[in-house]
């Protein structure tokens, strides 16, 4: 295919190659810090973290709490974990006060603890001072990828959403993405896909969106099943979810075994449906996808053809947005094309 224009579309630093819609609303949204309760109780220690967060001098509490956090009591460790956490969340310039700390290798050692609620403190915190991005490589060579996807696969629903962010944000620096590929990640990501909440959901989208941008990401991720889920979440109109799934789909569909998948999961006649009623966006994604999932495939184009695809493409080809018309234009001549006697 011959190299197409620049668009305006970007997400995590990535041009969107494949659109050009004009939408202020981003597919996805960032993972940012955690959303978890504050101050359960009003505790001296919760005051004393009030007063923290508000002051300039917040140095000698964090030394403290680094300290704590080895400390051979649980309930020590989980005091200083989550006020970490909760300092990280609150004032950015924390983040990179308490790395310079040392924190970093005791909230790792926590994050394997088999105390649950001790791990999804020490996870959390790891993503909160993941939002620096002056700390990933410390994070990152710290050896924090591992014990990650172990809290991804074994933690509570909040670990697993927070763990699916602070891997998001180590992707963001390219070469980790195959690192965290290789440590086991895509599987449990595309679980957390079909089976979280909707906030569980959406977390594993973006994270399998920025590590699907590897190939060999791409390929594990359409060996776990990802693709169930994702025609799955495309045919839900009302869950929210239409934009994140296929965004991560136009990216897997580069690969021949993805494009099988597609078709073998249900997916034409979901991808039909979203170019007759889905948004302008979601439209010119799905159009996106059938193309590439029609060019190589004279049979996909038959099964395309007869989900009644063509009558919506021809609406596409005169009143879509200009890279939506060329698509739609596009696929309507190879669906136009004769077939095999096969």
């Amino acid at each position: 295919m011959s190299a197409e224009s620049p668009v305006n579309y970007t997400y995590m630093g990535r041009n969107m190659s494949d659109l050009s819609v004009n939408d202020d609303s981003s597919a996805f949204s960032d993972c940012n810090s955690d959303r978890s309760g504050e101050f359960p109780t009003a505790s001296s220690e919760s005051r004393r973290l009030l007063i923290a967060c508000a002051s300039e001098n917040s140095e000698d509490l964090i030394v403290q709490l680094v300290s704590d956090l080895q400390s051979c009591s649980i309930n020590e460790q989980k005091q200083a974990a989550m006020e970490i956490r909760l300092l990280a969340k609150n004032k950015p310039e924390n983040r990179l006060k308490i790395a310079r700390a040392g924190a970093v290798k005791p909230l790792i050692a926590l994050i394997s603890s088999t105390d649950p609620q001790l791990q999804e403190y020490g996870v959390t915190a790891i993503l909160n001072l993941s939002l620096c991005d002056e700390n990933k490589e410390l994070i990152t060579s710290s050896g924090a990828i591992r014990p990650l996807v172990r809290a991804l696969r074994t933690g509570t629903p909040t670990t697993k959403e927070n763990a699916a962010c602070a891997l998001l944000r180590l992707s963001q620096v390219e070469e980790y993405k195959a690192a965290i590929g290789r440590s086991g990640a895509i599987p449990h990501l595309v679980n957390l896909l079909e089976t979280g909440s909707l906030r569980g959901k959406k977390d594993a989208a973006t994270a399998l969106y920025s590590l699907c941008s590897v190939k060999e990401n791409k390929v594990r991720a359409v060996q776990a099943g990802i693709m169930r889920p994702l025609v799955e979440l495309m045919a839900d109109f009302i869950s929210n979810m239409v934009d994140k799934a296929a965004f991560v789909m136009n990216e897997l569909v580069r690969l021949p075994e993805a494009r099988d998948a597609v078709v073998e999961e249900g997916g034409i006649p979901v991808l039909v449906e979203i170019v007759e009623v889905g948004s302008s966006r979601q439209k010119e994604i799905a159009v996106g996808i059938i193309l590439k999932v029609c060019e190589e495939s004279v049979v996909f184009r038959a099964m395309v053809a007869r989900e009644g695809a063509i009558p919506p493409l021809v609406a596409l080809s005169q009143s879509g947005t200009k890279r939506t018309k060329e698509k739609a234009e596009a696929l309507l001549e190879l669906l136009r094309q004769p077939r095999s006697a096969s």
